[in-house]
């Protein structure tokens, strides 16, 4: 007796106990192999644009494989010997850099694939039954040096298919990578990553036969760039796993080269074949082609007429191109149909197709929808999404009924809520959804720069000064009583002479008035220094000097060396720095406003009045950076540095000013050196008594000496810093 007799033989009630039973077996056979179930998979929008995505398990799980992908943008997760519980499939998340989220199941496994609207990093941790997955916003540099990852290796490899293989290896898990294209050269961003200075070089890697012809390794900033110059119109295919980033870099075909495909002459592969006729109905000339290609050829009813054929050894595609050609004819592939129709018709047809998905858009229900803006202003999103016929006010203003323009439909309406910077959406589903990827790529916080610049003034200055004061002074009485005095000047000499006749009658009795008694000489009385100087050519405030006087009977001799060396060194440092977004002007000052009075005469009355003017002396960067998108800078910059002179003019203060206006591109972190003026001055002065000073040696005893060289450098250096947009 077999199975089905015994069932058929037990009774209703043995019959249900022994099907239990067996589906009992069976349910522990399926839980015994996917024990771990994903039970849920939430999400939660952070500050700064961050999205945290939780996935829990029943059991706790092994460390899951992620891997992520540049070319779409998307960070995918296997869960192994996992199955998936009655959760939601898909997620729309459309905050930050992430678009939205997917679960599927197949072999055992569960995979979560994250979308994204742009290449972000992320961190994972794993604790127990849940797995933490934070998404940055796509902008931030992450924190990689302060992990200390840094590129370990840069490899390349041909693939099977002729496609160069970069293969990027990191000393550890979790490094920001970003790609960028320009035409046919790749940009790697590697935020935050070290490179060693053995790696930093070019790579020719033109031997390979690929697409790609080098490889450049460098440092910029903080991170570490890579640029690949490859072919112009390669295909790229970018995904990190692990420590290890790879971009494969292909040429692209055909159907997605449509520059190419437009230009590419039509090549014809089929059986060939010959046709000579006179005069044979062109619908029989299609069924002979489609005998001999063994195509399913489909003939509108409105094709008619004959045309005479002679083609010996041609393929049967060009052979139906042609046909087709001569009789003002069209073909269009469906499946293995080809259908053959005027051009006329066909066209007729497309354009009926395409008013019908029109129409049939236009008369798709209208839903309302809101969308909240983060980092810019609501009011200048709906201009951009709607142009000059935006008619929507603040605070939910009136709407736009007017016809399709931007990325409404024309029954859409776009308004803004100024107060809670909200856009207020009302259109189709697939309009409203279409706007809402746009603004979640558009809505990402600007860029920030550190303009850091330093305004340094260098004085040197060397003085070398030599000068004398000589000076003989003296009376002398000859034989015959004349005296014959010397001095500095005239008034020295008459003073010396004055002694010498006061000694001449104190010496000499009988010269004496009577009365008068009889005196010794009352010796030498000098006059004032000043008066006994023959040369007068010291130094101004000498270091040392050297004097020396000799006093003798009839004269004295006064002499002074005096000299001076002096050398000055100065720097004024000036450094003011600002932080700004890109494409925003920035300005920072300090100094102070120095008082200007103006004198007014009234012409009429001759009243005098006074205005008291106030003109800034200030230090000044004025500076509006542009960052591109290679990550360069571009700055239009004006640096300003006004000082206080001592010099004045009807006593009012002079003040120097120190200005550049430029504009410059910049890496980032580099230092530029916008400008410098440079003074020199060198001069020999020389004063001395014509004649006397010519003396060889002697000279030096009337004459001063004084050489002099001086610098003023004036140098301003710029460094401008893209700032890390670090969300943790």
């Amino acid at each position: 007796m077999n199975k089905a007799q015994t069932m058929a033989r037990l009774n209703p009630f043995d019959r249900l106990c022994r099907l239990g039973s067996a589906a009992a077996v069976l349910m522990f056979a399926i839980s015994a192999q996917a024990e771990n179930v994903v039970n849920s998979v939430r999400f939660a929008p952070l500050a700064g644009g961050e999205v945290e995505i939780t996935v829990s398990t029943s059991e706790p799980m092994a460390d899951p494989q992620i891997f992520a992908t540049d070319a779409p943008a998307r960070i995918a997760i296997d869960f192994a010997d996992t199955s998936l519980g009655n959760v939601d499939r898909t997620m729309m998340i459309g905050a930050g850099a992430t678009k939205s989220a997917s679960l599927v199941e197949a072999g055992g496994r569960t995979r979560l694939v994250i979308d994204l609207f742009r290449t972000s990093s992320y961190t994972t941790e794993v604790e127990g039954n849940k797995l933490r997955l934070r998404i940055q916003n796509g902008t931030g540099e992450g924190s990689a040096v302060d992990s200390g990852i840094a590129v370990s290796n840069i490899d390349f490899r041909r693939g099977k298919n002729g496609e160069g293989r970069v293969i990027i290896s990191f000393n550890a898990d979790g490094a920001s990578t970003s790609l960028r294209r320009d035409g046919g050269k790749f940009t790697v961003d590697l935020a935050n990553v070290s490179l060693p200075s053995s790696l930093a070089q070019r790579y020719d890697v033109a031997d390979f036969a690929t697409v790609v012809r080098s490889i450049v390794a460098k440092s910029s900033g903080r991170g570490t760039t890579i640029e690949i110059d490859a072919a112009v119109g390669s295909e790229p295919l970018a995904y990190q796993a692990g420590s290890e980033y790879i971009l494969e870099l292909s040429e692209l075909s055909e159907a997605k080269n449509p520059l190419k495909k437009a230009l590419a002459v039509a090549v014809y592969t089929g059986t060939r074949v010959t046709f000579n006729f006179q005069d044979i109905p062109v619908r029989s000339v299609l069924q002979l082609i489609a005998d001999v290609s063994e195509q399913n050829i489909a003939v509108s009813d409105s094709v008619t007429g004959s045309v005479t054929l002679r083609l010996i050894n041609v393929p049967w595609d060009q052979a139906l191109d042609i046909v087709l050609q001569a009789k003002g004819l069209d073909k269009r592939k469906n499946g293995t149909v080809i259908w053959v129709a005027p051009t006329k018709e066909i066209a007729e047809r497309e354009q009926a197709l395409e008013d019908a998905r029109i129409a049939l858009e236009e008369r798709a229900p209208v839903i309302s929808d809101y969308i909240d803006i983060n980092y810019g202003k609501a009011q200048d999103i709906a201009e951009l999404l709607t142009k000059d016929s935006l008619k929507g006010t603040s605070s939910g203003g009136g709407e736009n009924t007017n016809a399709s323009t931007g990325f409404l439909s024309s029954r859409g309406s776009i308004s803004f809520d100024e107060r809670t910077n909200t856009l207020l959406i009302t259109d189709t589903a697939k309009r409203v959804q279409t706007i809402r990827d746009l603004v979640t790529l558009l809505d990402r916080p600007v860029q920030q720069v550190l303009i850091e610049s330093r305004i340094v003034v260098a004085t040197e200055a060397f003085r070398h000064e030599l000068g004398a004061r000589f000076g003989i002074s003296g009376a002398f009485e000859d034989s015959d009583d004349n005296v014959i005095s010397i001095g500095g000047s005239l008034a020295g000499t008459d003073a010396m002479s004055n002694v010498a006749l006061t000694n001449r009658l104190l010496n000499k009795p009988s010269a004496l008035p009577i009365g008068v008694p009889n005196q010794l000489g009352g010796g030498i009385i000098t006059p004032g220094l000043i008066d006994r100087l023959n040369v007068n050519l010291p130094v101004a405030g000498a270091a040392g000097g050297f004097g020396v006087t000799v006093l003798a009977s009839d004269y004295l001799l006064d002499l002074e060396l005096s000299a001076l060396e002096s050398d000055q060194r100065g720097e004024i440092i000036s450094s003011p720095r600002v932080i700004t977004a890109s494409q925003r002007e920035a300005v920072i000052q300090q100094g102070n406003e120095v008082p200007f009075t103006t004198t007014n005469v009234d012409q009429n009355s001759g009243a005098v009045t006074q205005t008291v003017a106030f003109k800034p002396v200030v230090l000044e960067l004025r500076v509006t950076p542009t960052i591109s998108p290679d990550q360069r800078v571009f700055m239009n910059l004006t640096v300003k540095q006004d000082s206080i002179s001592a010099l004045a003019f009807n006593g009012q203060p002079a003040i120097n000013t120190r200005n550049i206006s430029t504009a410059v591109l910049v890496d980032n972190g580099q230092t530029v050196v916008l400008g410098g003026i440079l003074e020199r001055e060198s001069r020999d002065d020389k004063r001395q008594v014509p004649f006397l000073g010519d003396i060889p040696g002697v000279g030096n005893l009337f004459k001063t000496k004084a050489r002099s060289n001086s610098k003023r450098e004036l140098l301003i250096f710029v460094t401008p810093k893209i700032l890390s947009q670090s969300l943790r």
